[in-house]
C-alpha cells in the first residue's frame, strides 16, 4: 500500500479570542491611520471572559476611544449577548498607553539617527511565497480552509443556519501526488460553537452541505469529514479561551506551506517592517510566480533596526524555475522598491485598510494591493533569459542518460531519486522527470521507471528497475 503525502492547515473565525484580539488591535491602528498616515502604532490586545485588556505603545496627532473601538468590534463579530461570557456593552474595556521609544524613533525618523533615509522598525526577517495550486496562487490547503469558514460565517450572520456563534475553526487536508499537485481532499474538520437546543445531527448535515458547496467536487474523492468531533461546543470566544494579538501568524499567511519569520502582522503600523515587508515579499512571490517562470516562488526579505536597504533578499523556486534564480534575484532587487518608505509608497500602507485583512486571512484576498500583480513588471521576468535543458550524456556503463528527462533542483551525492513518466508533455517538453519521493511514498497517475543515484556533475548512476 503506498503512503499518503498529505499536508494540512488550518483557519479560524473571526469569532475566535485571538481573531477577536487581532481585529481590536487592527481596528485602533485604523483609527489613528485616519487621523494621523504618519502615526506608529503597536498595539496588543488581550481579551477573556468579560474583559478586554489594550496595550502597546502609540505616537500619534490625535487620540482615538479606546472603549468604543472595542466594542464595535465585538458587537460587528457578533458577541452581544452576555450568555457568550462577553459581550460588547457588558464586557470590561481598560487601556494603557505608551508612546514609542525615543530609541527606536530615531531609527525610523528620517534624518535621524546614523542612516538619514527612514529605516526599518526593528531587525528581523520575513518571508511571502506563492504558487499555482489555486487563481489566487495561494496553497490550496489553507485556501479551502478560509473558504470554509467564510461560508460558515455568512450563514451565521444572514441567519441561514440560526443556531450557529461566533467562535469555529476549519481544517483541511490535502493530498500531493509525486509531482507535488493536489490531487484530492483527504479530510475535512469543522468545529462551530453554536446555541444549547440543536443535535449534533443537524449540526453535522447543516455543515457538511456549506462544506460542499465551498470544496470542487473533483477533490471529493473518499474524503473524510469531522465535524464537532467532540460532540459539543457551546462555550467559546474569550469565554472558552483566552485571547491574544499575533497567535495565528500560520493563519495569517500561508497555512505552514511557507516558512515563517516569526513576527505578526496585527497592531502595527507599516513602518514595522515585520507586517510591511511581509506584505512586499508575497507582492513579489506572486508576481514571479504570475510571470510563469516558476511554479512556486517564496522570497526572504531581512532588515536590520534603523536601516532602509534589506540586508539580504532571497529567492527559492524549489526545482520549478526555468530561469536562473540569480538573475530572478537581481530582477526583485531592480524593480522592487526594498526599503522600508519604498514599501509604504508602492502598496499604499498608510491608509487606515487593516482591520479587514486581520480575519480570513492576510493573502489570497481580492481587496489589498499587495494582490494585485503589476503587468509591466511580470513582463520582466517572463522575458528572463531561460536556463538551458540539463543534459546528461552517457559518460560510462554506470552513467544513465537522462536528455529525455526534467532534472531541476538541488541534489545530493549518493542520494537516490526515482525517474517517473507523466501521460502528457509538460510546458517544456518533457514527459519524464525526475522525483525525490519513491513509489512507496507517492499516488498519482505517472509512471515509475526506475531509480538513479547522483553521482555529482550532473551524473546520474542507474540503480535499480
Amino acid at each position: 500500500m503506498k503512503n499518503k503525502k498529505l499536508f494540512t492547515s488550518e483557519s479560524v473565525s473571526s469569532g475566535h479570542p485571538d481573531k477577536v484580539c487581532d481585529q481590536i488591535s487592527d481596528a485602533v491602528l485604523d483609527a489613528f491611520l485616519k487621523q494621523d498616515p504618519n502615526a506608529r502604532v503597536a498595539c496588543e490586545t488581550f481579551a477573556t471572559t468579560g474583559l478586554v485588556v489594550v496595550g502597546g505603545e502609540i505616537t500619534a496627532k490625535g487620540w482615538v476611544n479606546f472603549q468604543d473601538i472595542a466594542r464595535d468590534v465585538l458587537s460587528d463579530i457578533g458577541y452581544t449577548d452576555e450568555k457568550y461570557g462577553i459581550s460588547a456593552k457588558g464586557c470590561s474595556v481598560l487601556f494603557t498607553i505608551d508612546r514609542q521609544s525615543a530609541d527606536i524613533a530615531m531609527g525610523v525618523n528620517e534624518n535621524e539617527g546614523e542612516h538619514k533615509e527612514a529605516g526599518a522598525g526593528d531587525q528581523g526577517l520575513m518571508f511571502g511565497y506563492a504558487c499555482n495550486e489555486t487563481p489566487e496562487l495561494m496553497p490550496l490547503p489553507i485556501m479551502l480552509s478560509h473558504q470554509i469558514i467564510k461560508k460558515v460565517e455568512e450563514a451565521r450572520h444572514s441567519k441561514s443556519i440560526p443556531y450557529l456563534r461566533p467562535d469555529a475553526k476549519s481544517q483541511v487536508t490535502v493530498e500531493y501526488d509525486e509531482n507535488d499537485k493536489p490531487i484530492r481532499v483527504d479530510t475535512i474538520v469543522l468545529s462551530t460553537q453554536h446555541d444549547e437546543d440543536v443535535t449534533q445531527e443537524t449540526i453535522k448535515k447543516d455543515i457538511e452541505a456549506l462544506i460542499r458547496e465551498v470544496v470542487d467536487e473533483k477533490y471529493l474523492i473518499d474524503t473524510k469529514f469531522h465535524i464537532n468531533p467532540t460532540g459539543q461546543f457551546i462555550i467559546g470566544g474569550p469565554h472558552g479561551d483566552t485571547g491574544l494579538t499575533g497567535r495565528k501568524i500560520i493563519v495569517d499567511t500561508y497555512g505552514g506551506m511557507a516558512r515563517h519569520g516569526g513576527g505578526a502582522f496585527s497592531g502595527k503600523d507599516p513602518t514595522k517592517v515585520d507586517r510591511s515587508a511581509a506584505y512586499m515579499a508575497r507582492h513579489v512571490a506572486k508576481t514571479i510566480v504570475a510571470s510563469g517562470i516558476a511554479e512556486k516562488c517564496e522570497v526572504q526579505l531581512a532588515y536590520a533596526i534603523g536601516v532602509a536597504e534589506p540586508v539580504s533578499v532571497r529567492v527559492d523556486t524549489f526545482g520549478t524555475s526555468t530561469v536562473n534564480e540569480t538573475d530572478i534575484e537581481n530582477a526583485v532587487t531592480k524593480n522592487f522598491k526594498l526599503t522600508p518608505n519604498g514599501i509604504i509608497e508602492s502598496l499604499g500602507l498608510r491608509n487606515p485598510i487593516y482591520r479587514k485583512t486581520s480575519y480570513h486571512g492576510h493573502f489570497g484576498r481580492n481587496d489589498v494591493s499587495w494582490e494585485l500583480v503589476d503587468e509591466s513588471k511580470k513582463q520582466i521576468f517572463a522575458e528572463l533569459p531561460k536556463t538551458e535543458k540539463k543534459i546528461v550524456k552517457q559518460i560510462d556503463a554506470n552513467v544513465v542518460d537522462l536528455s529525455d528527462v526534467q532534472v531541476q533542483g538541488t541534489f545530493v551525492i549518493d542520494q537516490e531519486y526515482y525517474v517517473y513518466e507523466r501521460d502528457h508533455a509538460n510546458e517544456n517538453g518533457f514527459t519524464k522527470f525526475l522525483g525525490r519521493f519513491s513509489p512507496s511514498q507517492t499516488s498519482g497517475s505517472s509512471k515509475y521507471l526506475f531509480t538513479v543515484k547522483y553521482l555529482g556533475e550532473d551524473k546520474f548512476q542507474k540503480v535499480g528497475d
